[in-house]
């Protein structure tokens, strides 16, 4: 039996899974959810091409036009960083509303600088990095390869030594 979900929370789904953090995947959201991961795919790209039907179109647009707490630059999280430093907790849940990021960002972007962390912002570094590993899993899965064929080869020779052991050597050498 299929579910019938409402728009709002088509709506506040698709807003969980692109506000989500860098250690969440969107599978990670739609198990939470209790939605279909192709589901909650479908929602995201219906919102980004206006496809919903709600009775506030306002929703839609900033979910549209506002891009993900991951992509933003390092210069863009600082000057927020800078900019929430001496507002109280009330302007900063404003500035996080109007941006749309959660307080969250704004305290792990601010440790980030504070440790010199702010090189997993770069998408540059990113995409060599998901390279890199795709290479490391490539010649990990080559080297097990080779070792199994390697072990094979050996227990091969071992059961050739064995057999000269007990039934002798070939037929031309009896000659």
């Amino acid at each position: 039996m299929s579910n019938k979900f409402t728009d709002s929370f088509k709506i506040q789904a698709v807003e969980k899974a692109l506000n989500r953090s860098k250690d969440v995947n969107v599978r990670d959201v739609s198990e939470a959810l209790g939605v279909g991961f192709s589901t909650l795919q479908k929602w995201i790209r219906q919102s980004k091409n206006q496809e919903f039907d709600t009775s506030s179109p306002n929703e839609i647009e900033s979910m549209t036009k506002e891009k993900r707490p991951q992509d933003w630059t390092p210069e863009e999280r600082l000057n927020v960083v800078i900019a929430c430093g001496s507002l109280s907790e009330e302007p900063i849940s404003e500035l996080c509303r109007e941006r749309g990021i959660y307080l969250h960002h704004i305290k792990q972007w601010k440790t980030d600088f504070i440790n010199g962390h702010t090189a997993s912002a770069n998408p540059h570094k990113q995409v060599e990095t998901k390279k890199l590993k795709s290479e490391i899993k490539t010649l990990k899965k080559e080297l097990t390869r080779k070792d199994k064929a390697l072990a094979e080869t050996a227990a091969l020779l071992v059961l050739k030594k064995k057999a000269h052991a007990i039934w002798g050597s070939d037929e031309d050498s009896s000659q």
